[in-house]
């Protein structure tokens, strides 16, 4: 058996084994639950201290999800953004490496690429024309005769770490710190490979703005809402308020059941339950800390959450993929109109009622917020923000929770 063949097992078996939570949730209206209720100041939201130390203590330390190898699939394709107030770019080098750099030239600061994504043989700054190859050495000096001696070797680009997983390119924003993605993700990842993610078509993205980072991320976590926000979009295909947690590390595998999960599992053996994602229910993948990835039949929603210049501010990029390409200018028009679809329902719903609710934090009119015993999955994931920041001597545990 393949090193492949032993991930799908492995994977598809914890597939099943919350295919069949989700099931008797559904059959027996019951729910994933913890033991207790917790509440948490409203300052998490609002204050300006803690913003700047979950910025530097988890932002700033932390492997993130910048892009993916659909993106940047040949040599020399590049992808550059402020992400984080920080000018970032990814290049795939002529070695099929993919590298970080700080999109900033070493003579006067410049640019040495356009935001968004592009390909290039060389990397060159818009300002003087100092020039760079792909692995981000300086190899040229405009006008060199008259600039003067300067060492080439020492005035490179600044480069910052960077790993390539399973279709998934991780960037830490501060330079010479090191990362472990196979220590971090516990084994997480294999989602990604045994979905064959690194092989998969990027249509595009949509960008939108909204509340606190940790309020959109909120959103994204739970089932609770779905009846009362959702009413027409989402609750038609996934009952309100039961969802099932897996927790890797801090990362979390949720699955909700679709209202025809029971039709659809009781038709197959249970040997087979785990290859029925889309099929009875569906996973969220959350990549902690700020990316929510939506593996639907037709259509995935990556989405990437960046904390915005203030603490009552978020950046989210909306990424949407496919198995293949689109055969034709018919399925891409299909295909657009699921991508805007999907935008619009984070848009109009989630972050209209994000902005309301950081508008209320911020009023003063309550001192903290509450999150019940079934929404355990926001609950772990504040847990983990604490824990970061240094705020709880344990690392946080999904243990102990059952579905009542």
């Amino acid at each position: 058996m393949s090193d492949l063949d032993d991930v799908k097992v492995k994977t598809r078996k914890s597939y099943a084994e919350s295919a069949k939570a989700m099931l008797d949730y559904v059959e027996n209206g019951k729910t994933f639950q913890t033991d207790k209720i917790i509440t948490l100041p409203t300052s998490i939201f609002t204050d300006a201290g803690r913003w700047e130390k979950e910025m530097s203590a988890i932002f700033e330390k932390l492997p993130l999800c910048l892009a993916t190898t659909a993106e940047l699939r040949d040599i020399g394709d590049y992808k550059a953004a402020d992400m984080l107030g920080k000018p970032i770019m990814m290049v795939r080098g002529k070695d099929s490496k993919v590298r970080a750099f700080l999109n900033v030239c070493v003579h006067r600061g410049a640019p040495v690429v356009a935001e968004g994504c592009g390909h290039v043989r060389r990397m060159s700054c818009k300002y003087h024309g100092w020039t760079y190859d792909l692995d981000g050495k300086l190899i040229g000096v405009a006008d060199a005769h008259t600039f003067g001696d300067i060492d080439k070797s020492a005035k490179g680009l600044r480069e910052l770490p960077c790993e390539e997983k399973n279709g998934l390119i991780f960037v830490c924003l501060t330079p010479e710190q090191t990362f472990n993605l196979e220590g971090f993700f516990k084994g997480f990842l294999d989602d990604f490979e045994e979905l064959g993610f690194a092989d998969w078509h990027f249509l595009g993205s949509r960008v939108l703005t909204g509340a606190n980072w940790k309020i959109a991320f909120d959103g994204y976590m739970e089932a609770y809402h779905f009846a009362a926000l959702h009413p027409k979009t989402v609750a038609p295909r996934t009952p309100s308020n039961i969802a099932h947690y897996q927790a890797f590390g801090p990362h979390l595998r949720i699955g909700f059941p679709q209202v025809n999960i029971s039709k659809h599992l009781n038709a197959v053996p249970s040997a087979q339950w785990g290859e029925m994602e889309h099929k009875g229910f569906d996973f969220i993948r959350i990549l902690f800390p700020n990316v929510s990835v939506f593996v639907a039949n037709k259509i995935t929603q990556l989405a990437q959450l960046f904390p915005g210049p203030t603490p009552d501010k978020n950046i989210t990029v909306l990424n949407y993929f496919t198995r293949k390409p689109p055969p034709d200018s018919e399925a891409q028009e299909s295909l657009e109109g699921m991508m805007d679809f999907l935008y619009k329902v984070v848009r109009d719903e989630d972050y209209w009622v994000g902005n309301h609710i950081q508008t209320g934090v911020a009023s003063g009119a309550h001192d903290t917020v509450i999150f019940g015993k079934n929404e355990r999955g926001n609950q772990f994931f504040h847990e983990y923000v604490d824990w970061y920041l240094g705020l709880r001597p344990d690392e946080p545990s999904l243990s102990g929770a059952t579905g009542t």
